[in-house]
């Protein structure tokens, strides 16, 4: 069995958020896709050990922020290769909260999407949650980044703790 040909499934580059006791915290992710269109109905996967995951599960609420494709490595790795347990990812990025109380990433997106968690299942080392959307909006016209743009043409990695890291790579 050859893992590589994983990388033939499209991906993008987005940063999930949520919202916990007025707290925020989010992540990049790169599974994130659409289920359904009558409700709209997204899904993404986030890994069991990480802040967001907590957050998601108490509030039942997340974010996504599509990323353009303009988006920096440095901006990339502040939500994707360190821990909102002890700094703060959003110290110094433009962002908004919605009614909710959760976060969008107004720097490097062209749009969001705001979603209620109406199920969700454990898949290993991640959950599954499926949300409705609740809002959306677009930010800016751009270019939606790719998980391939991100390697082949920004040389980014993939975190341990990515559904898409591959030992030995």
């Amino acid at each position: 069995m050859d893992p590589n040909v994983l990388h033939n499934l499209s991906y993008g580059v987005y940063i999930v958020s949520s919202v916990k006791d007025s707290k925020i915290n989010g992540q990049i992710v790169n599974t994130a896709f659409q289920i359904t269109s009558e409700p709209v109905t997204i899904a993404i996967s986030i890994n069991k050990k990480n802040l967001t995951h907590e957050f998601i599960e108490s509030s039942r609420l997340f974010t996504i922020s599509i990323l353009n494709e303009e988006a920096p490595l440095q901006f990339i790795g502040k939500f994707g290769f360190k821990t909102g347990r002890t700094e703060d990812k959003f110290k110094d990025v433009g962002f908004k909260k919605l009614a909710s109380g959760c976060p969008v990433v107004m720097d490097h997106s062209i749009c969001y999407i705001e979603a209620k968690v109406v199920d969700c299942f454990g898949c290993g080392t991640h959950t599954l949650f499926i949300g409705q959307m609740s809002d959306s909006g677009m930010i800016k016209p751009g270019k939606p980044m790719t998980y391939e743009y991100y390697h082949l043409v920004k040389k980014g990695t993939t975190p341990r703790s990515a559904p898409t890291f591959i030992k030995g790579e």
